[in-house]
């Protein structure tokens, strides 16, 4: 990141892609990937509330696996 660049929210952006190539601010939860990992099982239930980033980990398993 350059002198005077920001990065930017991703504000309605569910793609994991996307949020790394386009330098916008994130959140790092692949420790998330160690737990499914670690500690799998047949079914894996991700309950949150509304906008708490359901989607987005979905696609950042995507992309890593």
């Amino acid at each position: 990141m350059g002198d005077g660049e920001r990065k930017r929210l991703p504000v309605g952006i569910e793609n994991f892609e996307e949020i790394r190539t386009e330098n916008f601010y994130y959140i790092d939860k692949t420790g998330m990937i160690k737990d499914l990992l670690t500690k799998w099982s047949k079914v894996n239930l991700f309950t949150r509330p509304r906008r708490f980033g359901k989607s987005l980990n979905m696609s950042m398993l995507k992309c890593f696996l």
